[in-house]
């Protein structure tokens, strides 16, 4: 077994005030043992419009935020998962999901897929979708498959993974209350028991801006659907939770419950 670290809190428009709160993280992460932290979607900062968002994006190979937290990672040891804003050659963002390994290095990344346009918030006015499903990153957690929030909602990448043997699937999230309380944990229980896999959503909690409120619970769900960790939390303070990641439970789940995919039937995805 290997403990993961699942971070919550409220990021603002400020990156350097993010990155000092996800290095606060880090330290308690490496308190409690854990070999990965797992840090939610848009970690590096929440701005209160698309235009003040595209001004803050950095280059992930020159972003203060990224540079801090693999400095943070190699220092202690200790691996990280985190979503950032990228700029890409359109004049948006992208919306970034990497990992970086307990040496510092970044060792994988995934683009965001599908984009949040519900209600006002309209992701696609100022983020670019990503172009494919990146393969499981082998990690000192496992082999983990890279997906983000809205992801969530669509089973075809995660089954993508788990063709590929992913362990561990991540969804960095910021969810709003609305859909936080409709959705959130009957999707990610949805994923966990079609995948047979450990599912860890780092979430955003509370308000970030006039505008915008995140629902936090960040959870993580076993290869069963039993919910392991629902870090519920008051207000919006960064805290961490810690769960055993138990590769050898997934394997007994996987073999008392073969799922074989009828692909002469229907395609493989």
């Amino acid at each position: 077994m290997a403990i993961a670290a699942i971070g919550q809190l409220c990021s603002t428009a400020s990156m350097s005030h993010n990155l000092a709160l996800c290095q606060s993280l880090v330290k308690k992460a490496v308190e409690a043992g854990a070999k990965a932290l797992f840090l939610p979607e848009a970690a590096d900062y929440i701005a209160s419009s698309p235009q003040e968002s595209l001004s803050l994006a950095r280059p992930m190979e020159s972003s203060p935020f990224v540079l801090g937290l693999q400095a943070s990672a190699k220092d202690n040891n200790l691996a990280i998962n985190v979503s950032i804003h990228v700029p890409t050659a359109s004049g948006k963002m992208a919306n970034r999901s990497i990992w970086v390994n307990e040496r510092g290095e970044i060792e994988s990344y995934y683009d965001k897929l599908h984009l949040f346009d519900y209600g006002s918030l309209r992701e696609s006015n100022s983020v670019d979708g990503g172009k494919e499903i990146v393969k499981p990153v082998e990690t000192v957690m496992g082999r983990v498959g890279l997906m983000i929030c809205f992801d969530l909602r669509f089973p075809e990448i995660s089954l993508a993974h788990k063709r590929q043997n992913a362990q561990i699937l991540t969804y960095p999230s910021a969810f709003t209350v609305p859909t936080g309380k409709a959705h959130w944990e009957t999707l990610l229980k949805a994923r966990a028991i079609e995948t047979q896999a450990y599912i860890i959503a780092a979430a955003q909690i509370g308000a970030h801006n006039e505008k915008r409120t995140s629902y936090g619970h960040s959870m993580v769900v076993d290869p069963w659907g039993k919910v392991l960790l629902d870090m519920t939390g008051e207000g919006s303070e960064a805290e961490i939770g810690v769960v055993d990641v138990d590769l050898e439970y997934r394997e007994k789940i996987k073999e008392s419950m073969p799922l074989l995919r009828r692909t002469d039937v229907y395609p493989e995805i």
